[in-house]
């Protein structure tokens, strides 16, 4: 038996100490998808803390058919989902600035340029790129975030939103197709032909 599962075989039987080791193991991962989908720190952490506490009523319903990890990030992107329906009449365009949890987001853009007013510029990128996110769609958000950010695999996607793997290939194309005319649309960025939106 895997020490996480172990842990989770405690939790299960009422150990918050066990609990509480699952969350140190995840609760970055937790933190950055929640600051990736709400756009502010503040949210990020009422996000995670909901997700763990959700976790912690439903952990006797964890089957093992994923890992724990999967389960709990499952579960902190239908909080986010929720938690932006509610928001839906409110927009929200959120700045990522150089301290931001993931460090300098150089998962959006390729930091390789060492002048300041490129680095300026590619900071400037970062906030344009991720301000169009915002205006997505939550399914077109989540698919780019969790593809194209995190750089999650097709099969870890389709187990964290339930669907086959079919599903994800399309919805990712067509939130990149999304996000490529809300760029172009707001004027943000001139993309070419072949060039990659993220």
């Amino acid at each position: 038996m895997s020490a996480e599962l172990e842990l989770v075989e405690r939790s299960k039987g009422g150990d918050l100490a066990a609990f509480e080791e699952l969350v140190v193991m995840h609760q970055k991962k937790i933190y950055n998808l929640g600051y990736r989908m709400m756009g502010s720190e503040e949210d990020a952490c009422d996000m995670t803390q909901e997700a763990f506490l959700k976790a912690f009523k439903s952990i006797r319903k964890f089957n093992g058919k994923s890992s724990f990890g999967t389960w709990v990030y499952r579960i902190a992107v239908n909080v986010c989902i929720d938690e932006l329906r509610k928001r839906k009449k409110v927009k929200l365009y959120p700045v990522v600035h150089n301290d931001n949890p993931e460090g300098d987001g150089s998962k959006l853009i390729a930091d390789t340029e060492d002048l300041p007013e490129e680095r300026i510029e590619r900071q400037e990128t970062r906030k344009q790129v991720q301000r169009a996110i915002n205006r997505l769609s939550e399914e077109h958000r989540v698919i780019i975030i969790l593809r194209d950010i995190q750089g999650r695999s097709y099969q870890e996607i389709a187990n964290i939103l339930g669907l086959n793997i079919g599903t994800v290939k399309s919805r990712i194309s067509r939130a990149r197709q999304s996000l490529k005319e809300e760029l172009i649309k707001q004027g943000e960025l001139k993309f070419q032909d072949n060039v990659k939106t993220v």
